[in-house]
């Protein structure tokens, strides 16, 4: 079972990593809006190089999103050591194992709950 000093130290790794997720949406969204990064019709050369900067737009999409998310997931973490619930499964209410939260402290579920809230997204 963690003990505070376990929670104050996942408190602090939970908001490092806020911080962090931040910093790298802000800085996707600005480099977004760049004109460096947008091929203007005239300066594209060939098909490939239109296929080349969809490809990077997309990725940087994906990043961006997958940043988005898990900032939510930090900040509902954090909420729950907020409220008093953090550690506990927002499933089944068993205590999430300490050393899972060490790895992922934004993990909302025990292992057993989160393996079926994958099986259920395929």
């Amino acid at each position: 079972m963690a003990t505070p000093v376990h929670f104050a130290s996942l408190r602090t790794l939970l908001e490092e990593r806020r911080a962090g997720l931040r910093e790298e949406i802000h800085a996707n969204d600005a480099s977004a809006l760049a004109p460096v990064n947008l091929l203007a019709a005239h300066d594209v050369a060939d098909r490939k190089d239109v296929a080349g900067q969809v490809l990077a737009t997309d990725l940087q999409g994906a990043e961006v999103q997958r940043d988005v998310d898990e900032l939510a997931q930090v900040e509902a973490a954090l909420l729950r050591l907020d409220a008093g619930t953090y550690g506990d499964c927002v499933d089944c209410g068993n205590v999430i194992a300490p050393a899972r939260l060490r790895v992922q402290p934004a993990a909302p579920r025990c292992t057993p709950c989160q393996v079926v809230a994958e099986s259920r997204r395929r």
